[in-house]
């Protein structure tokens, strides 16, 4: 349990799991599709582990191209509407293999919204990297290639996730449990 600005934190993944499913990721990816690679990070929550999975990839000898993606399924609160593009990629995908890379594949929307784009731009393959799982939500028919851990039906933070902009910081994944 840490307390962080008041609040009590209960971990559910520490700095040292992470790490070392990234790496686990990392020799995963490196099997797959991984011509003229390019790495579609998509911001803001994926920011943590994007970085991390892509040293990860550098130290077992792959060099992608690194790219930004912002995406907005969520107005205010936490119901779901239509994705928007907040700001999109500058680089040509044509022929291509695409690694895109989010923190949570929850609803799906997000991550199929990104996956056709890639694919109706030219892209030759789309793969899919999430650091967590959350498959009980699931409301399109997606599903992450590559997953570094099932999450349980818990509002997350850490690790790159916040909660009004707070706890990003963090450097493991953990839970508000309430006030310290």
């Amino acid at each position: 349990m840490h307390v962080v600005r008041g609040k009590k934190i209960e971990v559910l993944f520490s700095p040292e799991e992470i790490a070392r499913r990234n790496e686990e990721l990392a020799s995963e990816i490196a099997k797959g599709p991984s011509r003229d690679l390019l790495v579609i990070a998509i911001l803001k929550g994926s920011f943590v582990f994007a970085a991390d999975l892509i040293r990860a990839l550098h130290k077992i000898g792959l060099a992608p191209e690194v790219e930004f993606m912002t995406l907005s399924s969520y107005g205010t609160g936490t119901v779901g509407k239509s994705v928007k593009m907040v700001k999109d990629i500058d680089s040509e995908v044509k022929g291509r293999d695409i690694l895109l890379i989010d923190d949570i594949l929850e609803s799906g929307r997000t991550l199929r919204f990104a996956r056709e784009l890639m694919l109706e731009r030219g892209a030759a393959n789309v793969s899919i990297a999430v650091l967590l799982d959350k498959g009980n939500k699931r409301e399109e028919a997606l599903e992450a290639d590559y997953s570094g851990f099932h999450c349980p039906d818990k509002f997350v933070v850490g690790y790159g996730m916040d909660v009004a902009y707070a706890f990003r910081e963090l450097p493991f994944v953990g839970v508000v449990t309430g006030d310290a």
